[in-house]
C-alpha cells in the first residue's frame, strides 16, 4: 500500500519531565539537531500542569524548523479556544504546527459514542473558525459545543488535524473528517483499522490518500528481544512492513532514553528512507493530495490536475493561502487558480499552463495594489510573482540596481537608503515594483527626478510564448520602449534594472485645509505646484464631505531639502491657499516616508468605480466639475513631469475612486480615519489656525521611523 506520503520521523515528548522549562527546550533542541521532523507534545505534559499549546509556544521560540504536533482533549479545552491558539501558533511558527485530538484515555481505547461525537463536534468547530473563505461569523450548534457568531481566524497554512484512538465509531470519524490517524503498531489492528477508515472516506467522497497514518513505537538497541530491538538494521526490517503493507507515513518514537532517541534519528530514520526509496519508484512521495473540501471549491474550465508541479506554490480556491491572495488592495477577486512563481522557468511553466486554457481569464500580480484590477479576476488564472522580490546592487559607481517585480517600494527604499540613493516610486510603500515600473510611476520625487520608468535601464521578461528575453536600449529596443508604460501587454517582467538617484534628507508635509470652495482650492493648488521649484512634488486628495461637516483637502508634499527655511518657503504658497485644520511636517528620509504600508493581506470586496484623466493645467472648469462630483467619490490629483526633465511645464493626473464599501470620516483633530463614531458637532469641528505658525520639525526629534510627533501649531 503506497499512499505517496513522504516519510516523517518524530519523537514523543516525555510526560514525566516535570515543570522544568530547560528540560523541555533541551529535548526539543536535540530532536531538531538530530534531524527529526516532528515533536509530539502530549496532552498531560508534566502531569497536566502545563497546557500543550503553551508548551508548544515555549518550544517554538527555541527551535527553527521542528514540526510541533499539539495533542489536546476537547473535554478539557473548548475547541474554539484551541482553534484560536493553534492558528496563532501556526502564524508564529510559519507552518510548523499540527493539531492532534484525543477523546480521552478510555474513549481512545473503546471509541464510545458520546466521546467520539464530542471529538467530531470539536473538529467541526475548529474547521468552522478556520474557514475564512466563507465570509461571516462562525456558527455551529451541536450536542456538546455551540458557536453563536464567533469571529473567525484562520491559520496561515494547512494545519492537519489528527485523531488518536480505536473503535468503529472513532475510525469512521477519522475517515469522514480527520487528516491523520494516530495509533499503535499492532498488525491486526492496523489492517482492520485501515479498512474501516478507507471505507468511511470513500463513502464520504474522500480520497483515502488524504489521511496520513501515524504509528507510535517503543524499543531499544542492544540484544534482540522482540520488535524494535537489536540493531538499526533490525529496526528497519520491523518498520518496512508498516510502510509497505499499511501505508504508514509518520513514525514516532516514545522513549525517555536519550541514546535510543539519538540512534533512532541518526541510524534508523536514514536507513529506512533509503530502503523505501530503493523499492518504490522515483518521485513516489512528490504528489500533493488535496482534501475533498478543497477540491469541492474548484472552478469549471481549469485543469487542476495538470497544474505545473514545478511552481513554487499552487493555490486553489479551497486552500488556506487563497484568502490572502484572491483580492487586490482595491478590488475583490475570486480566481480559479493562483500560480506562484519564484524563477523565470516557473513563469514559463505558468504561461504554458495558461496557453492551454485559451478561454480562461489571465491576470498577473506582483503585489496586487493596482487600481486597474489586472492583478485578479473571477474564475481565471493568476500568475503571482510576489516571491521574485530580490534587491541587488549591481554597480555602486553607476548606481545600477536589479530589483524583482515582487519587491515592494518600501523595501526598495529601505535597501537603497544606506547608499544615499532613492527611486521615485509612487506614494505608498505597499505597491509592488512590477506594476508601477511597467505603467509609469508618479511618485513624491517625480518633478525633480521624473517617473519611475525614466530611471529604468533594462528588463528581463518572459514573453507569451515562454521565451525569456532581455530588453534595453541596444537589445530589443522596441520592446524596451513598449514595456515602459504598457509592459503588462507584452509579457511578464521578472527583473528590472534601474539607475538610482542620489537623494538625501527630505521634508514631508501633510496639510489638511478647508475646501469649501473647491474650485478655488484646486486652481490655486495647481498654480502653486506649477510655480514651485522642481524639488517640490505634491499630491492632493479630496475626500467626500460627510453631513454638515466642512469639505476638506489633504495635500501630501515632499520637498527635497533638509533646510527648514527652504522647506518653509516651498510650503507657504500651499499653506496660504485656505484655512489650515491640521499640519504634520517632518524632515526625514525618503525610506521613512515610504514606510507607510502594513503586511496585512488585502481584504477588498466588490468593484470600485474608477476614472482617470490627464490635465495640462488645473482649470476653473475642472474645479467646478470636481465640486459637483459624486458625493461618494474621492478625487486625487498628482503632478507629473511633461517634456524634458528641467522644463517648468507640468501636467496633472486626476484619479477619481468610488469605494464599494469603505468610507472616510473626519475626526475632531482634523485627521482622517475609517468608520468614525457619531457625535461630532456639525459646525466648526476643527479649530482654525493662523497660517504664519507653520513650523518644520527638525530631524533631531525624529522617532525610530524618522516621523516625529510634534505640536504643529506651536508658536514659531
Amino acid at each position: 500500500m503506497n499512499f505517496g506520503r513522504a516519510l516523517r520521523f518524530g519523537l514523543r515528548l516525555p510526560v514525566d519531565v516535570g515543570c522544568r522549562p530547560r528540560q523541555l527546550i533541551e529535548i526539543a533542541c536535540l530532536a531538531e539537531q538530530w534531524g527529526l521532523d516532528l515533536l509530539v507534545i502530549p496532552a498531560g505534559t508534566a502531569g497536566d500542569d502545563l497546557e500543550p499549546s503553551t508548551v508548544a509556544s515555549w518550544i517554538a521560540g527555541a527551535t527553527v524548523s521542528l514540526g510541533l504536533s499539539v495533542e489536546a482533549r476537547p473535554a478539557t479545552l473548548h475547541p474554539a479556544m484551541l482553534a484560536r491558539a493553534v492558528a496563532s501558533l501556526d502564524h508564529l511558527t510559519e507552518g510548523q504546527v499540527e493539531l492532534a485530538l484525543q477523546a480521552g484515555p478510555s474513549a481512545a481505547a473503546s471509541g464510545t459514542a458520546d466521546s467520539v461525537a464530542a471529538v467530531g463536534e470539536a473538529i467541526a468547530v475548529v474547521r468552522e473558525l478556520w474557514n475564512v473563505l466563507d465570509r461571516g461569523l462562525g456558527r455551529f450548534t451541536g450536542r456538546f459545543y455551540r458557536l453563536a457568531g464567533a469571529k473567525k481566524a484562520a491559520p496561515a497554512h494547512d494545519v492537519p488535524i489528527s485523531v488518536d484512538g480505536q473503535g468503529q465509531d472513532l475510525l469512521r470519524l477519522v475517515g469522514l473528517w480527520a487528516d491523520e490517524w494516530s495509533r499503535g503498531c499492532d498488525a491486526v489492528t492496523l489492517t482492520q483499522g485501515n479498512r474501516a477508515v478507507d471505507e468511511a472516506a470513500q463513502g464520504a467522497g474522500r480520497d483515502p490518500r488524504e489521511i496520513r497514518g501515524r504509528v507510535t513505537i517503543r524499543g531499544g538497541f542492544g540484544e534482540r528481544t522482540g520488535r524494535f530491538t537489536g540493531t538499526a538494521a533490525d529496526w528497519v526490517n520491523d518498520l518496512l512492513p508498516l510502510v509497505f503493507e499499511h501505508g504508514e507515513g509518520t513514525i514516532v518514537l516514545d522513549t525517555v532514553e536519550r541514546e535510543v532517541a539519538a540512534g533512532f534519528a541518526s541510524e534508523v530514520a536514514p536507513a529506512l528512507r533509503a530502503a523505501v526509496d530503493a523499492v518504490l519508484p522515483r518521485g513516489w512521495s512528490g504528489a500533493r493530495v488535496r482534501r475533498s473540501a478543497v477540491r469541492a471549491r474548484r472552478r469549471p474550465g481549469i485543469d487542476y490536475e495538470g497544474a505545473p508541479p514545478e511552481m513554487a506554490e499552487v493555490v486553489e480556491p479551497g486552500d488556506p493561502a487563497y484568502a490572502r491572495l484572491r483580492s487586490g488592495y482595491l478590488r475583490g477577486g475570486a480566481p480559479g487558480i493562483i500560480l506562484r512563481a519564484a524563477t523565470n522557468e516557473q513563469v514559463t511553466q505558468a504561461l504554458a499552463f495558461a496557453r492551454r486554457h485559451p478561454g480562461v481569464a489571465l491576470s498577473r500580480r506582483s503585489a496586487g495594489h493596482g487600481v486597474s484590477g489586472r492583478s485578479t479576476n473571477d474564475g481565471g488564472i493568476v500568475i503571482d510573482v510576489s516571491l521574485m522580490n530580490a534587491i541587488e546592487v549591481l554597480d555602486r559607481k553607476t548606481r545600477r540596481v536589479r530589483i524583482g517585480p515582487g519587491a515592494r517600494w518600501a523595501e526598495v527604499a529601505a535597501a537603497l537608503e544606506p547608499y544615499g540613493w532613492a527611486l521615485s516610486s509612487g506614494d505608498h510603500g505597499g505597491v509592488g515594483v512590477g506594476g508601477l515600473a511597467t505603467a509609469g510611476g508618479i511618485g513624491y520625487l517625480a518633478r525633480g527626478h521624473g517617473l519611475t520608468i525614466d530611471r529604468l535601464r533594462a528588463v528581463e521578461m518572459v514573453l507569451a510564448d515562454g521565451s525569456v528575453v532581455r530588453a534595453d536600449d541596444s537589445e530589443n529596443p522596441d520592446l524596451f520602449w513598449a514595456v515602459r508604460g504598457a509592459g503588462t501587454n507584452f509579457g511578464i517582467v521578472t527583473a528590472f534594472e534601474f539607475e538610482a538617484d542620489d537623494v538625501g534628507a527630505v521634508a514631508f508635509a501633510r496639510l489638511t485645509q478647508d475646501a469649501s470652495d473647491l474650485e478655488c482650492y484646486l486652481v490655486e493648488w495647481g498654480r502653486a505646484v506649477e510655480d514651485s521649484p522642481r524639488d517640490l512634488t505634491s499630491f492632493v486628495i479630496v475626500p467626500p464631505p460627510r453631513g454638515r461637516r466642512p469639505a476638506l483637502a489633504v495635500s501630501r508634499t515632499m520637498v527635497e531639502s533638509s533646510d527648514p527655511e527652504t522647506v518653509r518657503a516651498r510650503l507657504e504658497p500651499l499653506a496660504a491657499i485656505s484655512a489650515m485644520y491640521a499640519q504634520d511636517i517632518v524632515i526625514t528620509s525618503y525610506a521613512a516616508v515610504m514606510d507607510n504600508a502594513c503586511d496585512d493581506p488585502p481584504v477588498s470586496h466588490g468593484e470600485p468605480v474608477s476614472r482617470s484623466g490627464l490635465l495640462r493645467h488645473v482649470t476653473p472648469q475642472f474645479g467646478r466639475g470636481g465640486g459637483s462630483r459624486d458625493p461618494q467619490r474621492r478625487d486625487r490629483l498628482v503632478p507629473a513631469p511633461l517634456g524634458r526633465r528641467r522644463s517648468r511645464r507640468c501636467s496633472f493626473g486626476c484619479h477619481g475612486l468610488r469605494p464599494p464599501r469603505r468610507e472616510l470620516r473626519a475626526r475632531g483633530d482634523g485627521r482622517c480615519r475609517r468608520g468614525g463614531r457619531p457625535g461630532l458637532g456639525p459646525a466648526e469641528p476643527f479649530p482654525r489656525r493662523p497660517l504664519h505658525q507653520l513650523r518644520v520639525q527638525p530631524p533631531a526629534r525624529a522617532d525610530r521611523r524618522g516621523l516625529a510627533p510634534m505640536d504643529p501649531f506651536a508658536s514659531a
